[in-house]
């Protein structure tokens, strides 16, 4: 029988995708406010993987990635979609009648064996976390290194990204030697 056991500390990591560098910069400051100081940003990544977002965001949108210093709990990570939602309503617009989003803001959290995203979309290899939020394995490691799945994202497969991801592994596996507490 298994016994169980308080889970470790993740790394918390929002990617953000706007066409607006200046919202990039003040929706990381706005992150930092609530989710604590950046460990590590990305460079402002070219994102040109589907015209998904073109309606809302425009023909030049950029990803960048803030991975936060703070571990957090594992089952945290549902309440923090609902507060990064909340912040991007902050920043709609509106276009011939329709709402419409200037930036969009993706929490997950990295542990040492995934990579984790959450959505409100329900779909079939998503997992219902609470409060109308689902969490959806994105990147597993395998011998070492991140590896996307079938269902991955395609910005989430580049070379770059899992690159990243693989760094930030390392970061995390340091903290917890350090024994950073959860926040």
């Amino acid at each position: 029988m298994g016994v169980p056991r308080d889970p470790q500390p993740v790394m918390l990591f929002v990617g953000m995708l706007s066409g607006e560098v200046a919202l990039l910069e003040e929706l990381d400051r706005g992150l930092q406010e609530n989710f604590g100081p950046v460990l590590y940003r990305s460079d402002d990544l070219p994102w040109n993987y589907t015209a998904y977002y073109r309606k809302e965001l425009g023909d030049k949108i950029f990803r960048r990635f803030l991975f936060f210093r703070d571990l957090i709990p594992p089952d945290r990570i549902a309440g923090i979609k609902l507060e990064t939602n909340k912040m991007e309503q902050l920043y709609l617009r509106e276009k011939q009648g329709e709402c419409l989003r200037r930036i969009n803001l993706d929490p997950g959290y990295l542990d040492l064996p995934k990579v984790v995203l959450v959505s409100t979309k329900d779909y079939s290899h998503r997992i219902y976390l609470s409060s109308g939020i689902y969490g959806e394995l994105t990147l597993t490691n395998v011998g070492g290194g991140f590896q996307p799945l079938s269902h991955t994202y395609p910005d989430y497969r580049a070379e770059e990204t899992v690159r990243i991801f693989n760094t930030l592994r390392g970061e995390l596996t340091s903290l917890r030697r350090k024994k950073k507490t959860f926040t």
